[in-house]
C-alpha cells in the first residue's frame, strides 16, 4: 500500500477490543458522517465468537487537524461508550519523536539515522543517548544531538535518572539500537513511551558472551534477529518482527557477525517503521501487525 505520510489531511484510526457485530459499520459510519474517505482498512479477529478484534483504518479528511477533536468525541461515544472498544486517532503527518539508545556497535544506529535522513522512516530522531562516547562524531554528522550518559557499576539508577530527564515528555518512542544495558523496571514505568529492542536470534539460541563463536562451534545454519517491545522480563516482550539468513560451515566467525549485523539492521528498521506507521497493535504479550 502506498500510504502518503506527508499528507496533512491523512489520519489513522486504530481500534481493538472484544469482537462483536457492527464494529466495522460503526467505524465507517462515523468517518462517513464527517466526510472522510477511507483509503485502506485492515482488520483481524482472533475468533469470530468471543474473540479479540483489531482494525487499522487510513482515511483522508480535508481540514483534519481542525476537525480532529470533534471526530475524537464522536468516536468516543460510538466506539468507546457504546461498543466498549479502545481506539487511537492520529494524524499521519505528525511523525513520532524518537530517542535512540546505543553503546559501541554502530550498525543499527547509523542505519536508522541514514533511513530517517532519506525520508524512509516516518520519525524524527530527537537525540542519541549512549553510555560510551565513541559514536559522538558520527552522530553529529547527521545534525542529531548526542548525549553521553555513562553507567557506573553499581549506580545504574543515577544514569537512568539522567536519561529520563532527557527523554521524558520529549519523545514518543525509545529505540535500543544495540544498547548493551538492561533497563530497569522503574525506568520502563517512568519513561511513559514504548521501547523497542533488537537482538540476535540463533537456532539454537546462544545467550551471554561470545554467541557467534559458540554458534560457529555448534555449526549453526541460520542466523537471525528479533525486534520486540521491551518489558521488565528480559527479551520476553511482544515480538514485532523477525528474520533469518542462512549461513554455512565455511564461513568464519567474522562473516557470521557481518551477516548477523545485516539482518539486525533490516529487522529493526522494519519494526521501527511499522510502529511509527501505527501498524503494530499490542495485545497482552503478543502483537498484530498490519
Amino acid at each position: 500500500m502506498n500510504e502518503s505520510i506527508h499528507n496533512v489531511d491523512t489520519g489513522r484510526l486504530i481500534v481493538q477490543g472484544a469482537d462483536r457485530p457492527g464494529i466495522v459499520a460503526s467505524v465507517s459510519g462515523v468517518l462517513t458522517r464527517y466526510g472522510a474517505n477511507i483509503v485502506s482498512l485492515d482488520q483481524s479477529s482472533s475468533d469470530p465468537s468471543g474473540g479479540r478484534f483489531f482494525q487499522r483504518t487510513v482515511f483522508h479528511l480535508p481540514g483534519l487537524a481542525a476537525r480532529l477533536p470533534a471526530l475524537q468525541d464522536a468516536l468516543e461515544v460510538e466506539l468507546g461508550e457504546e461498543l466498549g472498544l479502545d481506539f487511537r486517532l492520529v494524524e499521519a503527518s505528525r511523525h513520532k519523536r524518537a530517542a535512540l539508545f546505543v553503546s559501541k556497535m554502530d550498525h543499527c544506529l547509523l542505519d536508522l539515522l541514514w533511513r530517517q535522513r532519506r525520508g524512509e522512516l516516518p520519525m524524527t530522531v530527537r537525540m542519541v543517548v549512549s553510555n560510551h562516547p565513541e559514536l559522538a562524531g558520527e552522530v553529529r554528522q547527521f545534525g542529531i544531538p548526542f548525549f553521553h550518559v555513562p553507567v557506573e557499576k553499581g549506580n545504574k539508577a543515577a544514569a537512568e535518572k539522567e536519561q529520563l530527564n532527557l527523554v521524558k515528555g520529549n519523545v514518543d518512542l525509545v529505540v535500543l539500537a544495540r544498547y548493551m544495558q538492561i533497563l530497569s523496571g522503574d525506568f520502563l514505568d517512568e519513561v511513559g513511551v514504548p521501547v523497542i529492542n533488537i537482538h540476535h536470534s540463533f537456532l539454537p539460541a546462544f545467550m551471554g558472551a561470545g554467541p557467534y563463536q559458540r554458534a560457529k562451534e555448534r555449526g549453526v545454519k541460520l542466523v537471525g534477529a528479533t525486534a520486540h517491545y521491551v518489558t521488565e522480563e528480559l527479551d520476553e516482550g511482544p515480538i514485532i518482527e523477525q528474520d533469518v539468513i542462512r549461513v554455512s560451515h565455511g564461513e568464519s566467525v567474522r562473516e557470521l557477525q557481518r551477516k548477523g549485523a545485516d539482518v539486525e539492521r533490516l529487522v529493526l528498521s522494519r519494526a521501527v517503521a511499522w510502529h511509527c506507521e501505527d501498524r503494530v497493535i499490542r495485545d497482552g504479550n503478543t502483537t498484530v501487525v498490519f
